[in-house]
């Protein structure tokens, strides 16, 4: 895709004159008339984390299956997706595109930690929607100072606690080593870790080794923590570097016990690029439903998934939680919109958000819900443990709270 152009999903519907549309116009919130409504997105379609593309090439894909199957309230979905390449400045320029020239209703799913930090109080001040933000950095549960952005995967610091609690149990003696980026989203896995890991941090962690996302590589770090002593590692990296990672320990003759942040867990865009080989008894966690394990064969949730996939993004990557993601994360926006047409407002819509209760997706893994409240803006807060066999990733243990691991 180049950078210059957007994704511009669902038709008008009806033809509508000119009046009408102008006094709709000035009856509701921007981004929204009688037939239609503006969701605007922010994604790295280019640069270091363009991995993450499928993403939103996925919530394309749904919302045209939305728009064919009746919009949402009556209204046809214009999906608006512009590239920032994971540069905030960038990030900030497409904003304010989307808000103060397409006008959307909201933006759905910017990806990022340091993009979204960028625009995070702009989004606020313009009392416009930055909805399911696309990161795990816990600052997005704050709707005291921040009402208008809510996260959705599981934040950073409680998956990282939910990590040191494995290490503890399985490996009480063991050196670790951090691998993380240089920002809020690398901090506050590093955060986590050292909370959970309390009075031993100081001497469980041996080596701490930050990269910038303009780095090429991160193979003098992975070095670094090998020659730390290290028999732990703790991944904290966006695709690309994962993978980097994975292939330099190999290289290298180091077989830690490897953890790796969710957000890098895709088979398809993260393990086959390193190798399957070289990933294999990496351990992660999880919220979604892994395509690739047999136990989804006959899952509901999933036969709904393979549908969806091989109608409307056939070119889409079966074996990539990405895929997964996009999916479930637009549904839940699907579900959200639905819950407002009593009030389709932006201001309905995060009250919408915030009022979920035990609500699921098609992708989620048993026992995974959503539940929020006016001071709770985290939706789905469990997780389960995951090692890779070599070829796929296989469950084990129970399913963590991790709202209760970051008590």
């Amino acid at each position: 895709m180049k950078t210059s152009t957007s994704r511009r999903i669902g038709g008008l519907g009806a033809a509508v004159g000119f009046s009408i549309v102008a006094f709709a116009a000035a009856a509701q919130d921007p981004g929204v008339t009688d037939t239609t409504v503006k969701i605007g997105n922010i994604q790295p379609y280019s640069g270091p984390a363009s991995a993450y593309s499928q993403i939103a090439k996925t919530s394309v894909a749904y919302v045209n299956m939305i728009n064919e199957t009746g919009g949402v309230c009556g209204r046809q979905v214009e999906f608006i997706s512009y590239d920032d390449g994971y540069s905030p400045p960038k990030t900030v320029e497409q904003a304010r595109k989307l808000v103060e020239s397409d006008e959307v209703f909201l933006i759905f799913n910017s990806l990022g930690t340091p993009t979204n930090s960028a625009i995070h109080k702009y989004m606020n001040a313009k009392q416009v929607p930055q909805l399911f933000v696309a990161t795990g950095a816990s600052k997005w549960g704050d709707p005291d100072n921040f009402p208008w952005t809510m996260g959705w995967q599981p934040n950073y610091v409680a998956e990282a606690r939910i990590y040191a609690r494995y290490i503890l149990d399985t490996k009480p003696d063991g050196k670790i080593g951090v691998l993380y980026q240089n920002d809020d989203y690398g901090k506050d896995y590093l955060n986590g870790l050292k909370d959970a890991l309390g009075d031993k941090a100081d001497e469980m962690i041996v080596s701490e080794q930050p990269y910038e996302v303009a780095d090429p590589t991160v193979d003098s770090q992975v070095i670094n923590i090998k020659a730390a002593g290290a028999d732990v590692f703790v991944n904290i990296t966006t695709p690309k570097f994962a993978a980097q990672a994975i292939k330099k320990a190999a290289e290298i003759g180091w077989q830690p016990l490897h953890i790796l942040n969710s957000v890098s867990n895709s088979v398809g865009s993260v393990l086959k690029p390193a190798g399957f080989e070289n990933a294999k008894e990496i351990i992660s966690a999880n919220y979604g439903k892994d395509p690739q394990d047999p136990q989804w064969a006959d899952d509901e949730g999933m036969k709904k998934w393979h549908a969806f996939m091989d109608k409307y993004y056939p070119d889409g990557d079966k074996t990539s939680s990405f895929t997964v993601y996009g999916y479930g994360v637009t549904q839940t926006l699907e579900k959200v919109l639905k819950a407002s047409c009593d009030d389709f407002t932006r201001a309905g819509v995060m009250k919408s958000a915030a009022n979920m209760q035990d609500m699921t997706t098609d992708t989620a893994l048993p026992g995974i819900t959503m539940n929020t409240s006016e001071g709770d803006f985290y939706p789905i807060e469990q997780m389960q443990l995951m090692k890779f066999n070599g070829e796929r990733w296989e469950l084990f243990g129970d399913v963590i709270d991790g709202s209760a691991a970051t008590n």
